[in-house]
């Protein structure tokens, strides 16, 4: 049995563990059978561990491999050392305590960030043909196939695994005379650590926030105002990296996945409006509710009436940013975008590091898109959709999370950096990953300070003023995308700001996929979740 895949770990920003937990376990072996002695021994072993003895029996006599003793949820039930003592001291054959490190654990958080190994020898052959060639690696070693577990691997690819064996005659009883071996292989430097930006708690605070909003698919990012550090990155539908299936796509991180915006697009809109000053936030629109042609109407079927340019965007007028975007046109609008960090990734990259070419931390991220290559951004009908975030755009929670950052730091963008360092198995440090701004990306100090006023009008008066008297005070900007979902219209629920709106400490940005039209709000009700538990987290830190 493998008690340690010998792979290096994953920790939070306090080297907090999210892979590998060590915890001393109870191991069952199926070959303590027979007599009465020995089931009087499994008896004391169901009362030391306070667990039924026919779980312990079935496990015996029904097992095919041996196995860790978990609880009713699926994880393993720890002992301390007292209970492992005991255990130990009953010396029977097949039944022992052990260290035993578990790299998935069911309640795990961040899975899809983490990712999944899985055996793929055409891939190591293209990889690793050095280490396949002198025997460090075989064609079926376990590799990194999403997440972390793939972009680091070269780096998690440690040490051999760590094995306890029993040996047993041809019956699959013990051998008299072979005792329990264990194959540990110990190394004062490997295997290291990938230490990310993440916050475990905050990390934990999102998934929960998520679930109790009723979010079975979409996303959570909370950005680091100050760096664009990650903090969480939450995803769904859940994903088990223990039984993977790779068609049904769980494992695949939502939130850089590219998705229509809805209206968190017209914080582009309003951006190259205000820096080209082809608009004033004083100056008035009228909104009857219909557009006039093209089937446009703004989601007020009776319309908003006379409103400024500020009132438009805290109410989400689909007519004015219509008539915005013609001003601009949709060069303009596709060169703000690119600005604004949504037409590529953002995530913490490098031409090479080490024997890998143009590395990545993240894993499978999208670049985004405003028009598609077929289609004339000076169409009025495409521009007009596009002023609102539907038709073609489409960008990911990730990169709506570091457009807020960008908006709330004073408009220089960063790129999304979810490791931090790399560390030796001592602690000592092996790699550190500097923090960077984006290439050609970012808006001037005064446009970044005109966006966060409109931001904060939203939840003031606008379209988020159900999260106006919050413990931490919010502006961002909701959004609602019209999509077709399996044949039956559906929509996309955002909300994207920052918070302490005075004081920003926090980017969050929240998806809540193919929703009913008709239904609650769930991206709303997990932001406002959300910026509840960053409060007390706040005042604890």
């Amino acid at each position: 049995m493998t008690i340690n895949d010998g792979r290096g770990e994953i920790t939070d920003r306090h080297g907090e563990p999210l892979t590998g937990v060590e915890k001393n376990a109870l191991i069952i072996f199926p070959l303590a059978r027979g007599n009465a002695e020995v089931n009087e021994k499994i008896r004391k072993v169901a009362e030391i561990v306070q667990s039924r003895e026919s779980e312990i029996m079935k496990m015996i006599q029904k097992g095919k491999n041996p196995a860790p003793l978990r609880d009713f949820a699926g994880n393993i039930i720890e002992l301390n050392e007292k209970q492992r003592k005991q255990i130990n001291d009953l010396k029977i054959p097949g039944i022992l305590s052990v260290a035993m490190t578990e790299r998935y654990a069911p309640n795990g958080i961040a899975k899809q960030v983490i990712g999944y190994v899985s055996q793929n020898p055409e891939r190591i052959a293209q990889l690793y043909p050095d280490d396949l060639q002198n025997g460090k690696m075989m064609p079926d070693t376990p590799i990194g196939s999403s997440g972390l577990e793939r972009t680091f691997d070269r780096f998690l690819q440690g040490m051999q695994p760590s094995i306890l064996s029993y040996y047993v005659d041809g019956q699959g009883n013990p051998l008299s005379g072979l005792d329990t071996r264990f194959s540990i292989e110990d190394n004062a430097f490997y295997p290291l650590t990938v230490k990310t930006t993440m916050d475990r708690q905050i990390q934990a605070f999102m998934e929960q926030a998520m679930d109790m909003a009723g979010i079975e698919a979409g996303a959570i990012v909370v950005l680091d105002v100050k760096n664009s550090d990650i903090l969480a990155m939450a995803s769904r539908p859940k994903f088990d990296p223990t039984k993977v299936n790779v068609e049904e796509g769980n494992w695949k991180n939502q939130a850089m996945i590219q998705i229509s915006p809805g209206s968190v697009y017209k914080t582009v809109v309003a951006a190259a409006a205000l820096e080209d000053g082809v608009v004033s936030p004083s100056e008035t629109f009228t909104c009857e509710g219909s557009y006039g042609k093209y089937g446009f109407s703004c989601w007020k079927k009776e319309g908003h009436g006379h409103l400024t340019m500020l009132e438009a965007f805290a109410e989400s007028c689909n007519i004015t940013f219509a008539e915005i975007a013609k001003r601009l046109g949709g060069e303009r609008i596709l060169k703000q975008a690119e600005k604004m960090g949504l037409t590529k990734q953002i995530g913490w990259q490098i031409d090479q590091l080490y024997k890998m070419e143009n590395f990545t931390q993240l894993d499978g991220e999208e670049s985004g898109q405003v028009f598609a290559k077929e289609v004339s951004p000076n169409d009025e009908g495409v521009l007009i959709q596009t002023a609102i975030g539907q038709r073609d755009v489409q960008i990911s929670p990730l990169q709506a999370a570091n457009m807020m950052a960008m908006i709330a730091r004073g408009g220089t963008a960063k790129e999304a950096r979810l490791v931090s360092d790399i560390e030796y198995r001592n602690g000592s440090r092996f790699y550190e990953f500097s923090q960077k701004d984006v290439t050609g990306v970012g808006v001037d100090k005064v446009t970044s300070q005109k966006l966060s006023r409109f931001l904060q009008e939203v939840v003031r008066q606008g379209t988020g003023s159900s999260l106006k008297d919050l413990p931490l005070s919010v502006a961002g900007k909701s959004g609602t995308a019209q999509v077709l979902y399996k044949g039956e219209p559906k929509v996309h629920q955002w909300f994207a700001g920052f918070a302490p709106a005075n004081s920003p400490r926090y980017a969050i940005v929240v998806v809540a996929k193919n929703q009913q039209i008709s239904g609650a709000n769930k991206a709303t009700q997990a932001f406002k979740l959300a910026i509840e538990r960053l409060a007390t987290f706040e005042l604890r830190s």
